[in-house]
Protein backbone atom coordinates (compact mmCIF):
# COMPACT_ATOMS: atom_id res chain seq x y z
CA UNK A 1 0.00 0.00 0.00
CA UNK A 2 3.23 2.88 1.27
CA UNK A 3 5.00 1.44 -2.01
CA UNK A 4 2.30 1.83 -4.59
CA UNK A 5 1.34 5.15 -3.13
CA UNK A 6 4.26 6.56 -2.92
CA UNK A 7 4.55 5.65 -6.36
CA UNK A 8 1.45 7.72 -7.40
CA UNK A 9 2.75 10.35 -5.18
CA UNK A 10 6.19 10.26 -7.58
CA UNK A 11 3.93 10.35 -10.97
CA UNK A 12 1.33 12.82 -10.15
CA UNK A 13 1.40 16.21 -8.49
CA UNK A 14 -0.40 15.70 -5.16
CA UNK A 15 1.03 18.67 -3.24
CA UNK A 16 -1.10 21.10 -5.04
CA UNK A 17 -4.28 19.56 -4.36
CA UNK A 18 -3.32 19.11 -1.24
CA UNK A 19 -3.05 22.58 -0.47
CA UNK A 20 -5.79 23.70 -2.17
CA UNK A 21 -7.75 20.70 -0.09
CA UNK A 22 -6.39 22.72 3.15
CA UNK A 23 -7.55 25.97 2.05
CA UNK A 24 -11.07 24.88 0.28
CA UNK A 25 -11.78 23.96 4.28
CA UNK A 26 -10.38 27.04 5.86
CA UNK A 27 -12.18 29.15 3.57
CA UNK A 28 -15.30 27.01 4.14
CA UNK A 29 -15.08 27.82 8.12
CA UNK A 30 -14.32 31.46 7.85
CA UNK A 31 -17.05 31.75 4.68
CA UNK A 32 -19.74 30.18 6.48
CA UNK A 33 -19.09 31.88 9.97
CA UNK A 34 -19.49 35.25 7.97
CA UNK A 35 -22.98 33.83 6.81
CA UNK A 36 -24.16 33.12 10.19
CA UNK A 37 -23.07 36.15 11.64
CA UNK A 38 -24.68 38.13 9.13
CA UNK A 39 -27.58 36.14 8.80
CA UNK A 40 -27.57 36.58 13.07
CA UNK A 41 -27.16 40.36 11.99
CA UNK A 42 -30.34 40.50 10.66
CA UNK A 43 -32.18 38.28 13.25
CA UNK A 44 -30.95 40.92 15.99
CA UNK A 45 -29.45 43.94 14.74
CA UNK A 46 -27.59 45.10 17.31
CA UNK A 47 -25.12 43.03 16.38
CA UNK A 48 -24.05 45.61 14.18
CA UNK A 49 -22.35 47.38 17.10
CA UNK A 50 -22.32 50.53 14.69
CA UNK A 51 -19.30 49.40 13.51
CA UNK A 52 -19.42 49.91 9.72
CA UNK A 53 -16.92 47.05 8.68
CA UNK A 54 -18.67 44.51 10.19
CA UNK A 55 -22.44 45.76 9.31
CA UNK A 56 -24.34 43.40 6.54
CA UNK A 57 -23.93 45.56 3.97
CA UNK A 58 -19.84 45.04 4.24
CA UNK A 59 -20.00 41.78 5.47
CA UNK A 60 -22.78 40.45 3.07
CA UNK A 61 -19.82 40.34 -0.04
CA UNK A 62 -17.36 38.70 2.19
CA UNK A 63 -19.56 35.59 2.54
CA UNK A 64 -20.44 35.29 -0.70
CA UNK A 65 -16.83 35.87 -2.02
CA UNK A 66 -15.63 33.69 0.96
CA UNK A 67 -17.73 30.48 0.25
CA UNK A 68 -18.39 30.68 -4.15
CA UNK A 69 -14.79 31.38 -4.73
CA UNK A 70 -12.52 30.69 -1.51
CA UNK A 71 -14.77 27.10 -0.87
CA UNK A 72 -15.76 26.47 -3.93
CA UNK A 73 -12.95 27.66 -5.84
CA UNK A 74 -10.81 26.04 -3.60
CA UNK A 75 -12.21 22.46 -4.06
CA UNK A 76 -12.67 22.84 -7.89
CA UNK A 77 -8.90 23.64 -7.89
CA UNK A 78 -8.39 20.35 -5.78
CA UNK A 79 -10.77 18.09 -7.33
CA UNK A 80 -10.02 19.24 -10.91
CA UNK A 81 -6.16 18.90 -10.81
CA UNK A 82 -6.69 15.42 -9.05
CA UNK A 83 -9.41 14.11 -11.92
CA UNK A 84 -7.67 15.13 -14.66
CA UNK A 85 -4.18 13.69 -13.34
CA UNK A 86 -5.87 10.83 -12.62
CA UNK A 87 -8.34 10.14 -15.63
CA UNK A 88 -5.57 11.17 -18.40
CA UNK A 89 -2.85 9.29 -16.00
CA UNK A 90 -0.21 11.92 -16.53
CA UNK A 91 1.15 14.27 -14.39
CA UNK A 92 -0.21 17.71 -13.93
CA UNK A 93 1.74 20.08 -16.60
CA UNK A 94 4.08 22.54 -14.79
CA UNK A 95 3.97 22.46 -11.10
CA UNK A 96 5.65 26.04 -10.90
CA UNK A 97 2.50 27.32 -12.60
CA UNK A 98 0.37 25.68 -10.92
CA UNK A 99 1.53 26.47 -7.34
CA UNK A 100 0.76 30.60 -9.05
CA UNK A 101 -2.87 29.64 -9.54
CA UNK A 102 -3.01 28.20 -5.74
CA UNK A 103 -1.16 32.02 -4.54
CA UNK A 104 -2.97 33.98 -7.14
CA UNK A 105 -6.14 32.58 -6.03
CA UNK A 106 -5.53 32.84 -2.29
CA UNK A 107 -4.81 36.16 -2.71
CA UNK A 108 -7.04 37.44 -4.46
CA UNK A 109 -9.35 36.19 -1.96
CA UNK A 110 -7.68 38.04 0.79
CA UNK A 111 -7.66 40.91 -1.10
CA UNK A 112 -11.38 41.26 -1.83
CA UNK A 113 -12.31 40.50 1.84
CA UNK A 114 -10.29 43.44 2.65
CA UNK A 115 -11.87 45.84 0.13
CA UNK A 116 -14.82 44.93 1.50
CA UNK A 117 -14.67 45.85 5.06
CA UNK A 118 -13.27 49.17 3.87
CA UNK A 119 -15.93 49.85 2.21
CA UNK A 120 -14.91 49.25 -1.80
CA UNK A 121 -16.75 47.45 -3.80
CA UNK A 122 -18.00 47.47 -8.27
CA UNK A 123 -21.96 46.46 -6.47
CA UNK A 124 -22.01 43.82 -8.85
CA UNK A 125 -23.75 40.81 -7.39
CA UNK A 126 -20.99 37.64 -7.35
CA UNK A 127 -18.33 40.28 -9.02
CA UNK A 128 -17.74 42.68 -6.22
CA UNK A 129 -13.58 42.77 -6.81
CA UNK A 130 -11.94 45.96 -7.51
CA UNK A 131 -10.06 46.10 -10.70
CA UNK A 132 -7.15 45.42 -9.48
CA UNK A 133 -8.05 42.29 -8.20
CA UNK A 134 -10.12 41.18 -11.38
CA UNK A 135 -6.95 41.90 -13.60
CA UNK A 136 -5.21 39.03 -10.42
CA UNK A 137 -7.68 36.51 -11.07
CA UNK A 138 -8.15 36.77 -14.60
CA UNK A 139 -4.17 35.76 -14.70
CA UNK A 140 -4.44 33.33 -12.28
CA UNK A 141 -7.15 31.81 -14.38
CA UNK A 142 -5.56 32.12 -17.89
CA UNK A 143 -2.85 29.86 -16.19
CA UNK A 144 -5.30 27.31 -14.89
CA UNK A 145 -6.89 27.26 -18.29
CA UNK A 146 -3.07 26.29 -19.62
CA UNK A 147 -2.81 24.00 -17.45
CA UNK A 148 -5.27 22.06 -17.87
CA UNK A 149 -5.19 22.19 -21.35
CA UNK A 150 -1.77 21.00 -21.87
CA UNK A 151 -2.34 18.14 -19.03
CA UNK A 152 -5.27 16.90 -21.33
CA UNK A 153 -2.97 17.09 -24.43
CA UNK A 154 -0.42 15.00 -22.69
CA UNK A 155 -2.91 12.54 -21.74
CA UNK A 156 -2.04 8.70 -22.39
CA UNK A 157 -5.47 7.53 -22.32
CA UNK A 158 -7.17 8.04 -25.72
CA UNK A 159 -10.45 8.96 -24.53
CA UNK A 160 -11.23 12.35 -22.19
CA UNK A 161 -13.67 10.77 -19.02
CA UNK A 162 -16.43 13.16 -18.93
CA UNK A 163 -15.57 14.95 -15.62
CA UNK A 164 -12.82 16.64 -17.86
CA UNK A 165 -15.42 18.42 -20.15
CA UNK A 166 -17.55 19.28 -17.52
CA UNK A 167 -14.29 21.44 -15.81
CA UNK A 168 -13.27 22.24 -18.83
CA UNK A 169 -16.05 24.12 -20.10
CA UNK A 170 -16.24 25.74 -16.20
CA UNK A 171 -12.67 27.15 -16.87
CA UNK A 172 -13.69 28.48 -20.45
CA UNK A 173 -17.23 30.04 -19.46
CA UNK A 174 -15.99 31.80 -16.52
CA UNK A 175 -12.94 33.30 -18.00
CA UNK A 176 -15.31 34.87 -20.59
CA UNK A 177 -17.94 35.54 -18.29
CA UNK A 178 -15.50 37.86 -15.63
CA UNK A 179 -13.40 39.28 -18.55
CA UNK A 180 -16.65 40.96 -20.10
CA UNK A 181 -18.91 41.57 -16.90
CA UNK A 182 -15.79 43.66 -15.50
CA UNK A 183 -14.68 45.65 -18.28
CA UNK A 184 -14.72 48.84 -16.51
CA UNK A 185 -12.70 52.56 -17.35
CA UNK A 186 -11.04 53.21 -14.13
CA UNK A 187 -11.35 56.89 -12.27
CA UNK A 188 -6.98 56.67 -12.06
CA UNK A 189 -4.18 54.34 -12.23
CA UNK A 190 -4.30 54.76 -8.43
CA UNK A 191 -7.77 54.60 -7.04
CA UNK A 192 -9.89 51.39 -6.98
CA UNK A 193 -12.80 52.95 -8.47
CA UNK A 194 -13.71 52.44 -12.01
CA UNK A 195 -16.72 53.15 -14.28
CA UNK A 196 -18.50 50.42 -15.97
CA UNK A 197 -17.74 50.36 -19.90
CA UNK A 198 -21.43 48.98 -20.16
CA UNK A 199 -24.37 51.25 -19.78
CA UNK A 200 -27.84 51.45 -18.24
CA UNK A 201 -30.12 48.32 -19.06
CA UNK A 202 -27.34 46.66 -20.99
CA UNK A 203 -24.97 46.83 -17.55
CA UNK A 204 -28.13 45.12 -15.68
CA UNK A 205 -28.15 42.29 -19.17
CA UNK A 206 -24.51 41.98 -18.42
CA UNK A 207 -24.51 41.27 -14.80
CA UNK A 208 -27.32 38.63 -14.83
CA UNK A 209 -25.38 37.55 -17.82
CA UNK A 210 -22.68 36.75 -15.56
CA UNK A 211 -24.31 36.40 -11.83
CA UNK A 212 -26.75 33.65 -13.81
CA UNK A 213 -23.79 31.77 -15.52
CA UNK A 214 -21.72 31.80 -12.81
CA UNK A 215 -24.33 29.53 -11.10
CA UNK A 216 -24.84 27.53 -14.06
CA UNK A 217 -20.69 27.04 -14.68
CA UNK A 218 -18.91 28.05 -11.79
CA UNK A 219 -21.85 26.59 -9.40
CA UNK A 220 -23.29 23.84 -11.63
CA UNK A 221 -21.24 22.28 -14.78
CA UNK A 222 -17.56 22.24 -12.38
CA UNK A 223 -19.54 20.24 -9.85
CA UNK A 224 -20.55 18.33 -12.14
CA UNK A 225 -17.15 17.32 -13.14
CA UNK A 226 -16.87 16.26 -9.18
CA UNK A 227 -19.70 14.39 -9.25
CA UNK A 228 -19.14 12.35 -12.30
CA UNK A 229 -15.69 11.00 -11.26
CA UNK A 230 -16.27 10.73 -7.04
CA UNK A 231 -20.06 9.44 -7.22
CA UNK A 232 -18.56 6.11 -9.58
CA UNK A 233 -15.37 5.76 -7.33
CA UNK A 234 -16.85 5.89 -4.25
CA UNK A 235 -19.82 3.89 -4.92
CA UNK A 236 -17.23 1.22 -6.75
CA UNK A 237 -19.93 1.31 -10.03
CA UNK A 238 -19.15 2.36 -13.34
CA UNK A 239 -21.14 5.37 -14.19
CA UNK A 240 -25.03 4.72 -15.08
CA UNK A 241 -25.05 5.69 -18.18
CA UNK A 242 -21.97 7.46 -20.02
CA UNK A 243 -23.80 8.14 -23.04
CA UNK A 244 -26.35 10.41 -20.87
CA UNK A 245 -23.66 11.82 -19.19
CA UNK A 246 -22.95 13.28 -23.03
CA UNK A 247 -26.00 14.65 -23.47
CA UNK A 248 -26.32 15.94 -20.22
CA UNK A 249 -22.90 18.18 -20.85
CA UNK A 250 -24.04 18.93 -24.36
CA UNK A 251 -27.58 20.02 -23.27
CA UNK A 252 -26.46 22.41 -20.35
CA UNK A 253 -23.98 23.87 -22.30
CA UNK A 254 -26.24 25.14 -25.33
CA UNK A 255 -29.06 25.66 -22.48
CA UNK A 256 -27.50 27.96 -19.39
CA UNK A 257 -26.05 30.79 -21.30
CA UNK A 258 -29.37 31.93 -22.21
CA UNK A 259 -31.21 32.19 -18.72
CA UNK A 260 -29.93 35.07 -16.89
CA UNK A 261 -32.47 37.64 -17.83
CA UNK A 262 -35.03 35.92 -15.71
CA UNK A 263 -33.83 37.57 -12.87
CA UNK A 264 -34.46 41.47 -14.50
CA UNK A 265 -38.21 40.71 -14.91
CA UNK A 266 -40.49 43.41 -14.42
CA UNK A 267 -37.69 46.17 -14.87
CA UNK A 268 -36.75 48.02 -17.74
CA UNK A 269 -35.35 45.78 -20.21
CA UNK A 270 -36.97 44.60 -23.32
CA UNK A 271 -39.77 41.71 -22.83
CA UNK A 272 -38.79 39.88 -25.32
CA UNK A 273 -35.68 39.11 -23.65
CA UNK A 274 -37.29 37.97 -20.12
CA UNK A 275 -39.64 35.75 -22.19
CA UNK A 276 -36.61 33.50 -24.02
CA UNK A 277 -34.76 33.56 -20.65
CA UNK A 278 -38.07 31.95 -18.99
CA UNK A 279 -38.53 29.47 -21.80
CA UNK A 280 -34.96 28.60 -21.75
CA UNK A 281 -34.85 28.24 -17.61
CA UNK A 282 -37.83 25.95 -18.38
CA UNK A 283 -35.92 23.87 -21.12
CA UNK A 284 -33.01 23.48 -18.70
CA UNK A 285 -35.43 21.18 -16.38
CA UNK A 286 -34.50 18.47 -18.67
CA UNK A 287 -30.64 18.09 -18.81
CA UNK A 288 -30.74 19.23 -15.25
CA UNK A 289 -33.07 15.92 -13.53
CA UNK A 290 -31.36 13.72 -17.01
CA UNK A 291 -27.90 14.69 -14.91
CA UNK A 292 -29.57 13.64 -11.66
CA UNK A 293 -30.80 10.73 -12.39
CA UNK A 294 -27.18 9.51 -14.23
CA UNK A 295 -25.62 10.22 -10.67
CA UNK A 296 -28.39 8.62 -8.43
CA UNK A 297 -28.69 4.99 -10.76
CA UNK A 298 -25.06 5.22 -10.58
CA UNK A 299 -25.60 3.14 -7.20
CA UNK A 300 -28.09 0.74 -9.23
CA UNK A 301 -26.62 -2.80 -7.41
CA UNK A 302 -25.13 -0.63 -4.65
CA UNK A 303 -27.83 0.62 -2.63
CA UNK A 304 -26.87 -1.10 0.58
CA UNK A 305 -23.88 1.64 0.67
CA UNK A 306 -26.50 4.26 1.68
CA UNK A 307 -26.92 2.18 4.66
CA UNK A 308 -23.14 1.86 5.93
CA UNK A 309 -21.00 4.50 3.72
CA UNK A 310 -21.83 8.08 5.43
CA UNK A 311 -20.02 9.45 2.19
CA UNK A 312 -21.74 8.25 -0.23
CA UNK A 313 -25.12 9.75 1.97
CA UNK A 314 -23.44 13.23 1.47
CA UNK A 315 -23.12 12.84 -2.75
CA UNK A 316 -26.70 11.03 -3.14
CA UNK A 317 -28.00 13.61 -0.82
CA UNK A 318 -26.40 16.54 -3.02
CA UNK A 319 -27.90 14.90 -5.98
CA UNK A 320 -31.23 15.26 -4.69
CA UNK A 321 -30.91 18.94 -4.05
CA UNK A 322 -29.04 19.65 -7.11
CA UNK A 323 -32.72 18.14 -8.73
CA UNK A 324 -34.48 19.70 -6.55
CA UNK A 325 -32.83 23.45 -6.58
CA UNK A 326 -32.73 22.70 -10.54
CA UNK A 327 -36.78 22.06 -10.54
CA UNK A 328 -37.29 25.51 -8.32
CA UNK A 329 -35.13 27.81 -10.64
CA UNK A 330 -37.42 26.92 -14.21
CA UNK A 331 -40.25 27.59 -11.30
CA UNK A 332 -38.98 31.04 -10.39
CA UNK A 333 -38.18 32.13 -13.73
CA UNK A 334 -42.26 31.86 -14.63
CA UNK A 335 -43.45 35.42 -14.80
CA UNK A 336 -46.13 34.29 -12.79
CA UNK A 337 -44.57 32.93 -10.15
CA UNK A 338 -41.91 35.45 -10.24
CA UNK A 339 -44.45 38.19 -9.78
CA UNK A 340 -44.74 36.77 -6.17
CA UNK A 341 -40.93 35.39 -6.04
CA UNK A 342 -39.21 38.87 -7.13
CA UNK A 343 -37.10 40.52 -4.44
CA UNK A 344 -37.82 38.07 -1.64
CA UNK A 345 -36.07 35.45 0.78
CA UNK A 346 -37.77 33.07 -1.43
CA UNK A 347 -34.64 34.03 -3.99
CA UNK A 348 -32.17 33.44 -1.14
CA UNK A 349 -34.25 30.10 0.26
CA UNK A 350 -33.47 28.48 -3.65
CA UNK A 351 -29.73 30.19 -4.16
CA UNK A 352 -29.19 28.17 -0.92
CA UNK A 353 -30.92 24.75 -1.66
CA UNK A 354 -28.18 24.85 -4.42
CA UNK A 355 -25.10 26.30 -2.37
CA UNK A 356 -25.56 24.61 0.54
CA UNK A 357 -27.61 21.48 -0.46
CA UNK A 358 -25.74 20.87 -4.09
CA UNK A 359 -22.86 22.84 -3.95
CA UNK A 360 -21.32 22.04 -0.38
CA UNK A 361 -22.66 18.33 0.16
CA UNK A 362 -20.92 16.75 -2.99
CA UNK A 363 -17.68 19.08 -1.72
CA UNK A 364 -18.00 17.33 1.63
CA UNK A 365 -18.73 13.78 -0.05
CA UNK A 366 -15.47 14.56 -2.55
CA UNK A 367 -13.20 15.99 0.15
CA UNK A 368 -14.04 13.17 2.75
CA UNK A 369 -13.11 10.81 -0.51
CA UNK A 370 -10.17 12.54 -1.07
CA UNK A 371 -8.28 13.31 1.82
CA UNK A 372 -7.05 10.08 3.17
CA UNK A 373 -5.86 9.14 -0.63
CA UNK A 374 -3.89 12.42 -0.26
CA UNK A 375 -2.32 11.54 2.95
CA UNK A 376 -2.46 7.93 2.68
CA UNK A 377 -4.17 6.91 5.48
CA UNK A 378 -7.69 6.40 6.76
CA UNK A 379 -9.84 9.35 7.65
CA UNK A 380 -9.69 10.16 11.79
CA UNK A 381 -13.29 9.41 12.90
CA UNK A 382 -16.06 8.21 10.85
CA UNK A 383 -18.76 8.46 13.87
CA UNK A 384 -17.84 12.54 12.78
CA UNK A 385 -18.19 12.12 9.28
CA UNK A 386 -21.91 10.58 10.44
CA UNK A 387 -22.54 13.48 12.75
CA UNK A 388 -21.44 15.86 10.01
CA UNK A 389 -23.85 14.29 7.40
CA UNK A 390 -26.81 15.10 10.17
CA UNK A 391 -26.04 18.71 11.40
CA UNK A 392 -25.23 19.59 7.48
CA UNK A 393 -28.85 18.08 6.60
CA UNK A 394 -30.77 19.39 9.28
CA UNK A 395 -29.02 22.82 8.83
CA UNK A 396 -30.14 23.08 5.37
CA UNK A 397 -33.75 21.90 6.00
CA UNK A 398 -34.15 24.26 8.33
CA UNK A 399 -32.46 27.20 6.30
CA UNK A 400 -34.54 26.37 3.14
CA UNK A 401 -37.84 26.16 5.00
CA UNK A 402 -37.55 29.55 6.59
CA UNK A 403 -36.97 31.28 3.49
CA UNK A 404 -39.65 29.75 1.72
CA UNK A 405 -41.65 30.70 4.86
CA UNK A 406 -40.47 34.21 4.58
CA UNK A 407 -40.21 34.90 1.41
CA UNK A 408 -43.72 33.68 0.22
CA UNK A 409 -44.92 35.22 3.42
CA UNK A 410 -43.17 38.51 2.23
CA UNK A 411 -44.40 38.48 -1.72
CA UNK A 412 -48.11 37.96 0.05
CA UNK A 413 -48.20 41.26 2.38
CA UNK A 414 -46.85 43.45 0.18
CA UNK A 415 -49.23 41.89 -3.09
CA UNK A 416 -52.45 42.18 -0.99
CA UNK A 417 -55.01 45.27 -1.20
CA UNK A 418 -57.83 46.37 1.07
CA UNK A 419 -61.43 46.74 -0.52
CA UNK A 420 -60.09 50.23 -1.36
CA UNK A 421 -57.41 49.43 -3.96
CA UNK A 422 -54.53 50.58 -1.38
CA UNK A 423 -51.89 48.47 -0.10
CA UNK A 424 -53.15 46.44 2.58
CA UNK A 425 -49.75 46.13 5.09
CA UNK A 426 -47.30 48.56 5.34
CA UNK A 427 -43.10 47.62 4.67
CA UNK A 428 -42.71 47.65 7.94
CA UNK A 429 -45.02 44.63 8.50
CA UNK A 430 -43.68 42.72 6.52
CA UNK A 431 -40.25 43.67 8.07
CA UNK A 432 -41.85 42.51 11.17
CA UNK A 433 -43.00 39.44 9.64
CA UNK A 434 -39.41 38.26 8.95
CA UNK A 435 -38.23 37.84 12.09
CA UNK A 436 -39.31 34.59 13.48
CA UNK A 437 -38.12 33.20 9.99
CA UNK A 438 -34.52 34.77 10.39
CA UNK A 439 -34.19 33.27 13.72
CA UNK A 440 -34.77 30.08 12.03
CA UNK A 441 -32.57 30.64 9.69
CA UNK A 442 -29.52 31.12 11.54
CA UNK A 443 -30.35 28.37 13.71
CA UNK A 444 -30.29 26.13 10.38
CA UNK A 445 -26.91 28.58 10.17
CA UNK A 446 -25.51 27.52 12.88
CA UNK A 447 -26.02 23.70 12.49
CA UNK A 448 -24.67 23.85 9.10
CA UNK A 449 -21.52 25.83 10.87
CA UNK A 450 -20.76 23.22 13.28
CA UNK A 451 -20.73 20.52 10.78
CA UNK A 452 -17.92 22.02 8.82
CA UNK A 453 -15.93 23.09 12.33
CA UNK A 454 -15.85 19.27 12.74
CA UNK A 455 -15.42 18.46 9.50
CA UNK A 456 -11.85 20.70 9.88
CA UNK A 457 -11.30 18.92 13.08
CA UNK A 458 -11.27 15.70 11.35
CA UNK A 459 -9.81 16.68 8.60
CA UNK A 460 -6.55 18.08 10.96
CA UNK A 461 -6.60 15.30 13.11
CA UNK A 462 -6.32 12.85 9.80
CA UNK A 463 -3.58 14.83 8.48
CA UNK A 464 -1.57 14.46 11.63
CA UNK A 465 -2.28 10.66 11.73
CA UNK A 466 -1.33 10.19 8.12
CA UNK A 467 2.11 12.02 8.47
CA UNK A 468 2.95 10.34 11.82
CA UNK A 469 2.36 7.01 9.78
CA UNK A 470 4.46 8.21 6.94
CA UNK A 471 7.52 9.04 9.23
CA UNK A 472 7.34 5.89 11.26
CA UNK A 473 7.09 3.96 7.93
CA UNK A 474 10.37 6.07 6.63
CA UNK A 475 12.08 5.15 9.96
CA UNK A 476 11.76 1.78 9.87
CA UNK A 477 13.15 1.92 5.91
CA UNK A 478 15.72 3.68 7.32
CA UNK A 479 16.57 1.31 9.64
CA UNK A 480 16.50 -1.66 7.90
CA UNK A 481 19.19 0.10 4.93
CA UNK A 482 21.10 0.88 7.61
CA UNK A 483 21.24 -2.89 9.13
CA UNK A 484 21.75 -3.80 4.98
Amino acid sequence: MAHSTAQATEQYNYDIVRKFTIMTIVWGVLGMFAGLYIASELAWPFLNFDIPEITFGRLRPVHTTLVIFGFGGSALFATSYYVVQRTCQVRLYNDGLANLTFWGWQASIVLAAISYVMGYTQAREYAEMVWPIDILIAVTWVAYFWIYVQTLRRRSQPHIYVANWFFIAFILATALLHIFNNMAVPVSMFSLESYSLHAGVQDAMTQWWYGHNAVGFFLTAAFLGMMYYFVPKQAGRPVYSYRLSIIHFWALIFLYMWVGTHHLHWTAIPDWTSTLAATFSILLLMPSWGGMINGIMTLSGAWDKLRTDPIIRFLIVALSFYGMSTFEGPLMSLKSVNALSHYTDWTIGHVHSGALGWVAMITFGSLYHLIPRLWETKMYSEKLIYLHFWLATIGIVLYITAMWVAGIGQGLLLRAFDEYGNLAYTFVESVAFLHQPYVFRALGGAFFVVGIVLMAFNTYMTIRKGNRERAELDAKLAAKMAKA
